[in-house]
């Protein structure tokens, strides 16, 4: 009996470890195909040893139907292009450092091995926005350097006019954990705790760093009303961000941009201690483990490079109303066309600019307003226009700027946030004071942005029209399938909020060849 006993032990150890296996099916060029048991965990997926991207084995992936144990997960869209050629494929577990599937593969015809760089030239890697860009784990002591030497700068700035910066989000959990920046981040992340109270002051005080920030000889990129980025220039000539995120305290809570609304204790962040990060000594808060677990939660020790910030809806919901009102709907558009902004835009002009180019005389400048990736910029410029480019994504139209420098031709590109008054206003007092007539082509702008968005573009052309320029505005107003981001804009609103912002309509009609899925209307109005 003791050997039945024994023999059946052994074999439900053997049925246990086996159906406990997790393992690879299959890999394609769509999706790989898994057969998963146990603990959610996460998965390294590595070409030619280098980790590209990151997914969890049931988080990320979906059921087989009618197959319990069997889940797929698609690879990203934006890998697709950069499959080509040969490679060493594995999936590895990130934690145990396990590899669940290698193999030598062959993705498309191409007889080079698989190559994720970018334009530059450089490695580059999936982030944790899901976006391709150079991360740590690639760079050396020598690139890291500007980076770090930026950090001291900007913390002892702030110092200066009496505001106490930390690392933050994944700088300080890299230097917490590990010492180091995280290897599969892309970005350096510093924050500070305002003295002020309300949103308002926070604001105000964010604006006020930017401009001592700028005066210091940095470029600037501003996410909402308490947070910006740094561009720092890596000894390689490539750019890191370093983002700095404002907060305050109120009434025992900690809000910090752009993820965290909790219950803090104050001592838990004053006085300041400090943390080790590429060996150098970086201020951080008295608890520095307190403010991970509210950026990061419980298992902040445990590495996770496909981490998602999961920040609870009444937070963002407080933040979007304090800070974010002036960045609404740029997320999707950032997303949208950073990855599509290194490249040349393909294809011919749009209808709108076509009537532009043939309607407007030769010597007006073109302010392309909402330019996305450029086509219609670097099209105008091509016909012996000066353009600019606006957008508050301006690093979509990267592409376009690079082709027309080859070219030679007349293009600039100039960030504009519409809902955010300082950018209107501002940029509207500069144009207004260059010499020359101009025009602005608006396409999909009034029906992509809200209604703060639409007096901003009015109000912008009101300044940088004034004496008689013209805008044309392509608007879409319902139908089946709008163009991405745009939503239905009634024309006639449109029509009287231009007249109270000052202008003279021209007309109003129907593009030919819209039809019934298509339906756009084109307003065209002059201010004198």
């Amino acid at each position: 009996m003791a050997g039945v006993a024994l023999r059946a032990v052994g074999a439900a150890r053997w049925v246990s470890a086996r159906m406990g296996r997790t393992r690879v099916v299959s890999v394609d060029d769509r999706q790989i195909h898994l057969i998963v048991h146990g603990e959610d965990r996460v998965v390294d997926v590595l070409f030619d040893g280098r980790r590209i991207w990151s997914f969890w084995l049931m988080r990320d992936t979906e059921r087989v139907p009618r197959r319990l144990d069997h889940r797929t997960v698609a690879w990203p869209d934006r890998m697709r292009p950069y499959f080509k050629g040969r490679t060493e494929l594995v999936l590895r577990e990130h934690v145990a450092d396990r590899d669940l599937h290698r193999e030598e593969r062959q993705f498309g015809e191409a007889t080079s091995r698989v190559a994720f760089v970018n334009a530059q030239g450089l490695e580059i890697s999936l982030d944790k926005s899901g976006r391709f860009s150079p991360t740590f784990g690639g760079r050396t002591e020598e690139q890291l350097t500007p980076l770090l030497d930026a950090m001291d700068a900007v913390i002892a700035m702030m110092a200066e006019l009496g505001v106490d910066a930390f690392p933050a989000y994944g700088t300080l959990l890299g230097a917490v954990r590990e010492g180091q920046f995280l290897g599969h981040d892309s970005d350096a992340d510093l924050g500070y705790v305002s003295r002020h109270t309300t949103p308002a002051d926070v604001i105000t005080e964010s604006y006020r760093l930017q401009r001592a920030v700028i005066a210091r000889g940095f470029e600037t990129y501003r996410y909402s009303g308490a947070a910006f980025r740094i561009d720092v220039r890596e000894s390689d000539g490539s750019v890191r961000g370093l983002d700095l995120f404002g907060g305050f305290l109120d009434q025992g809570r900690l809000y910090l941009m752009g993820e965290v609304g909790t219950e803090y204790d104050e001592a838990w962040l004053f006085p300041f201690t400090t943390c080790t990060l590429a060996g150098r000594e970086y201020p951080a808060p008295a608890r520095p483990e307190k403010l991970l677990e509210a950026m990061y939660g419980a298992s902040w020790k445990v590495p996770d490079p496909a981490f998602k910030f999961e920040t609870p809806r009444s937070t963002t919901r407080r933040l979007n109303d304090w800070f974010r009102g002036m960045t609404v709907y740029r997320r999707d558009w950032e997303r949208r066309l950073i990855g599509m902004g290194g490249r040349t835009p393909k294809g011919g002009p749009s209808d709108l600019a076509r009537r532009v180019a043939a309607e407007v005389p030769a010597d007006a400048a073109v302010l392309d307003v909402g330019a996305g990736i450029g086509g219609d910029s670097l099209w105008l410029a091509g016909e012996g226009r000066a353009v600019i480019a606006y957008d508050y994504v301006p690093r979509g139209s990267r592409g376009a700027l690079a082709a027309a420098s080859k070219r030679g031709l007349d293009l600039e590109s100039r960030p504009l946030n519409l809902t955010d008054l300082r950018s209107v206003l501002s940029e509207g007092a500069r144009v207004v004071r260059q010499p020359g007539d101009r025009v602005i082509l608006a396409r999909h702008v009034f029906d992509a942005t809200n209604r703060t968005g639409r007096e901003g573009l009015l109000r912008f052309a009101s300044l940088a029209l004034r004496g008689g320029g013209t805008l044309y505005a392509d608007v879409w107003t319902g139908g089946s399938k709008p163009p991405f981001g745009v939503r239905p804009l009634a024309v006639d609103r449109l029509v009287e909020l231009t007249e109270r912002h000052g202008g003279t309509i021209l007309s109003v009609e129907a593009v030919e060849g819209g039809g019934p899925d298509q339906q756009i209307q084109r307003m065209v109005a002059q201010w004198a």
